[in-house]
């Protein structure tokens, strides 16, 4: 009986362990030089955007895919288009009736 407890305790730290490591290393990482995509992404691809830390080397934004995260020059113009079209839809429409 203690065994099994001392198993499932340390198995419970074990777990949450790698839990707490999982989620620090991918909050707001930083992207190096070579990490960075030049191919254009098509916008329905993209499911989200936030920008890299102020105290990140190189100037990103990390978009997310489905398929993970990838690293973007926020001045790449297919980027700055896409925003450009977020911004779009979501500004209400502004004629009265």
């Amino acid at each position: 009986m203690k065994i099994s407890v001392l198993l499932l305790l340390l198995l419970a730290a074990a777990w949450t362990g790698s839990q707490g490591k999982s989620f620090r290393s991918s909050t707001s990482p930083c992207c190096s030089q070579g990490m960075f995509t030049r191919e254009k992404i098509h916008a329905s691809k993209i499911q989200g955007y936030r920008d890299t830390p102020s105290d990140c080397t190189h100037r990103a934004v990390l978009v997310e895919l489905q398929e993970g995260r990838v690293c973007v020059d926020p001045k790449e113009k297919w980027f700055q288009k896409y925003l450009r079209k977020q911004k779009k839809q979501k500004k209400p429409n502004s004629t009265s009736t």
